[in-house]
């Protein structure tokens, strides 16, 4: 095991920490006032639950992730694909209903959203059955099998309803299929036929007569200029959230001396933690954390370049994408740039599912950049050897 470990990504694995570290602290500070007030619990509640989940998904990354080689996955992906769908759809009948939408089951001692599941599940299935494709060289159609999975999945989580997960879910697979190493005109082939069905599903549904969003997710289409619409939901949280950017400065007005997690910002401590963050550390701290997940995503994609296999490459592509996807609609959305639409910030925000799949698929990570150096061990072993 310890051969393993000396084998890790190590300036990936220090960031994982310290960013799962500041997530702790901010939780902590952001839900204090609201866990009292609005929820009626401890002050720390969301923190210890935090906290055990963080704590518990790096033991089953250590322990159990960074053993299973990857070669594992060709089985137990299209496994773990099965057991999320079957989840989404226990969700439409035991689920329970939180911010609006159905997505979560509670287990009694934690709420399972199995949206986030879906999103590293369909990374890992799309790596293994892409790589078995390309290398027996399949049909044409072939291709298309996970492309329909992911449709259906689409619908299920847009009809709890969560629009951003399934966007997000979208991106992941779309922008994941461009990182799979087709041949040029097979793959501009695959894309012109998903646009095309894709044109014909947006005009069937504009002419079905059907409401495709609620009043809910309608509003949220209208994001610009907040502070303008300020007795309205959207332009409330948002704006509240330029308020504590702006009170922060460059240096921030200190850690736990917020303002506006006094119940100004409703959701304080899970898609609006940055711009608390920014108020009580400063703006400096936010640029630093943002060149941070900037890091982590140029290791991820180190990683993805030094892969022997096309398994492990989509894999951390796949990453890439799910992580960057997760920045840039959580920070525009708060700053307005895009509509608000309820997405957590990795590591920092609260949500168990969210983070115990960030910490999980960044040890999958960790296991290809073991494999990586192993066979780069081989190979310089083989080259000495044959001299």
């Amino acid at each position: 095991m310890k051969a393993l470990y000396q084998k890790m990504d190590k300036p990936l694995l220090f960031f994982m920490i310290v960013y799962s570290i500041l997530g702790l602290v901010m939780i902590l500070s952001a839900s204090s006032v609201s866990a009292v007030l609005r929820y009626g619990v401890s002050s720390s509640y969301f923190f210890v639950r935090q906290l055990i989940i963080v704590c518990g998904s790096f033991l089953v990354g250590l322990f159990l992730i960074l053993r299973i080689p990857t070669k594992s996955y060709k089985v137990l992906a299209p496994l773990y694909l099965i057991g999320v769908f079957i989840l989404l759809g226990v969700v439409f009948a035991y689920g329970i209903v939180a911010g609006g939408a159905q997505s979560w089951l509670d287990l009694g001692f934690f709420n399972l959203q199995p949206t986030e599941f879906a999103k590293t599940a369909l990374i890992l299935y799309m790596a293994v059955f892409y790589e078995k494709s390309i290398k027996k060289n399949k049909p044409f159609m072939y291709n298309f099998i996970p492309i329909i999975f992911a449709i259906i999945i689409f619908f299920l989580v847009a009809m709890q309803p969560d629009f951003g997960g399934a966007v997000i879910i979208a991106g992941i697979v779309f922008f994941t299929f461009l990182a799979v190493p087709f041949e040029s005109d097979k793959k501009v082939k695959i894309i012109k036929y998903l646009g095309f069905a894709g044109i014909i599903f947006a005009v069937a549904l504009l002419y079905s007569g059907s409401d495709i969003f609620n009043s809910t997710q309608l509003a949220r289409l209208k994001f610009q200029n907040p502070c303008s619409r300020y007795m309205e939901d959207t332009g409330y949280q948002v704006c509240n959230g330029f308020i504590a950017i702006h009170n922060g400065g460059l240096f921030g007005v200190g850690l736990g001396n917020s303002s506006q997690k006094y119940l100004y910002l409703p959701e304080a401590h899970t898609d609006f933690i940055f711009p608390i963050l920014v108020e009580e550390l400063g703006l400096l701290v936010g640029i630093l954390v943002i060149l941070g997940y900037v890091y982590i995503l140029y290791r991820i994609l180190k990683i993805a370049k030094a892969c022997d296999h096309i398994r492990n490459s989509i894999i951390c592509y796949g990453t890439f994408i799910y992580i960057l996807l997760h920045l840039f609609i959580n920070l525009m959305g708060v700053l307005a740039l895009i509509p608000l639409t309820g997405v957590p910030l990795p590591f920092l925000s609260y949500g168990g599912s969210f983070n115990m799949n960030i910490i999980m698929i960044l040890f999958v990570i960790q296991r290809i950049a073991i494999e990586n150096k192993q066979n780069a061990e081989k190979r310089e072993l083989a080259r000495l050897t044959s001299t």
